[in-house]
């Protein structure tokens, strides 16, 4: 075997969901483990539900998880003649036939072969009529009705399909386009794909997949069937578990490196090892490592993650992921002021969303107090340690941390005050609530003239609700 080269195969019906993005994962893993070629193919033949937006958001979704492929993205839509011309191929050597069984009277041999306690099968009733093409007629696949097709898969091990269980599966439909099975198999082929990786919802076409490449005397790739991925119920990972769209996820505020750390060890392990760079998922990742059983999905596993990238994260990057994500109105010419916010924030927070939430006071013209917070601590006896601080401010030479912490020390023994009678006002005054950075840190930010301005609105502000 050449070059290892794999594939992604989406339909464009919607939107690029988990399940999708962990294949996608897995391919991208093994050929750029293996030195090999990545190639992207959006199957599009189902005209009536594939659209343009949906293409558009696999395309963006993949991009942002960094998952750049080397070939395509080709479109299944535009080799329509080809897959047409290896169903004349296969009616030509007697390996497929037209079938004018209607919709009908398939419903009813269904219904009898149930009845009977046997498999709901085709009944290869046009199988030896040597039938010509009619308006609506089907063609079938020539299936074997003995032995035994073996589908070495490299996760699940060698499966076992016995042939006479299997259908002479429609390959093209009356309206002239190719069923999904059989395009794939044309497809991949001529693509010279060695490796289909997938989910394990495809395992129970793969032998009759298998049987075509023999047909057309293609070589037979390599199948890995990849396990699903369910809800904490164990049922099928829906929407009801939570969001399951690729790119919800940046809109709620995760990192692209957080949710493909997390979707790799969806079913792939390394020893005991949670967190990877994308480097060690290259280096480290191997097929025999994925497990056989369903994973489960945590919510709360990869929003660990996503908090330990955020904390990772420069702040220059963090401000570029945040660019759609701050409060409308908030002014985003000063990236100094922005990045210093960001480093107050980035150790305190599990999402972006939720970093941009907390940093609104940072942006504020006006501080607005959260009511118990201001009833509690905005108080006429704090008032004169207040002015105080208005006052001695301005003498800090150096407005950094360190200067900051001495200031805050000298101020509370100069008034004989412990630094927590001060503490909470303070933070108040500066945020409008009670939880937030440290003190000091958030002077820091904001720096000495926004200092000064707040705490003298604070004071404004308990004089008028105390007069």
């Amino acid at each position: 075997m050449g070059k290892i080269r794999t594939r992604f195969a989406p339909s464009p019906t919607g939107f690029l969901h988990i399940g999708g993005a962990r294949t996608a994962l897995f391919n991208w893993l093994y050929t750029r483990h293996h030195g090999g070629e990545f190639v992207l193919r959006i199957e599009d033949t189902d005209q009536q539900r594939s659209t343009d937006e949906s293409t558009k958001a696999i395309l963006d979704a993949m991009t942002w998880l960094g998952l750049n492929w080397d070939e395509g993205p080709h479109f299944q839509a535009q080799r329509v003649e080809l897959h047409r011309e290896m169903v004349q191929k296969l009616i030509k050597e007697g390996k497929a036939y037209y079938c004018t069984c209607t919709s009908e009277e398939l419903e009813i041999k269904r219904k009898t072969a149930l009845a009977a306690g046997e498999k709901p099968k085709y009944d290869g009733t046009c199988r030896d009529k040597n039938l010509k093409k009619s308006p609506g007629s089907v063609v079938r696949f020539r299936g074997a009705q003995t032995g035994i097709t073996i589908v070495e898969d490299l996760i699940k091990g060698n499966i076992s399909f016995n042939n006479d269980e299997l259908d002479d599966l429609i390959i093209e439909r009356g309206d002239g386009y190719p069923t999904y099975n059989f395009a794939v198999v044309i497809d991949d082929a001529l693509m010279n794909i060695t490796h289909v990786i997938r989910g394990d919802d495809h395992v129970n076409n793969t032998p009759r997949q298998i049987l075509m490449y023999q047909a057309l005397g293609f070589d037979v790739p390599k199948f890995a069937h990849v396990p699903m991925i369910l809800g904490s119920d164990k049922a099928r990972l829906s929407k009801r578990h939570g969001a399951t769209s690729v790119m919800a996820y940046k809109e709620m505020g995760y990192l692209p490196e957080a949710l493909v750390n997390y979707l790799v060890r969806l079913g792939w392990s390394h020893g005991d090892q949670e967190i990877f760079s994308q480097k060690e998922l290259i280096e480290q990742f191997a097929l025999d490592a994925v497990g056989k059983s369903p994973a489960v999905f945590n919510p709360e596993k990869l929003l660990w993650l996503n908090a330990h990238y955020i904390k990772e994260a420069s702040p220059k990057r963090l401000m570029e992921e945040m660019k759609s994500l701050w409060p409308e109105g908030t002014n985003l010419g000063d990236a100094a002021f922005i990045q210093k916010v960001i480093v107050d924030l980035q150790p305190r927070v599990k999402t972006l969303v939720e970093l941009a939430g907390a940093a609104n006071f940072y942006f504020a013209d006006e501080i607005k107090y959260e009511e118990q917070a201001a009833l509690k601590f905005l108080v006429p006896e704090i008032s004169n340690h207040l002015k105080a601080m208005v006052t001695a401010i301005p003498t800090v030479q150096n407005f950094n941390k360190e200067d900051l912490e001495e200031f805050l020390k000298a101020f509370t023994q100069e008034k004989d005050i412990k630094f927590k009678v001060i503490a909470q006002p303070l933070r108040v005054a500066l945020t409008g609530k009670t939880v937030s950075p440290g003190i000091d840190e958030i002077m820091v930010t904001l720096g000495k003239e926004r200092v000064i301005q707040r705490i003298n609105a604070a004071l404004a502000y308990i004089e008028t609700e105390n007069k």
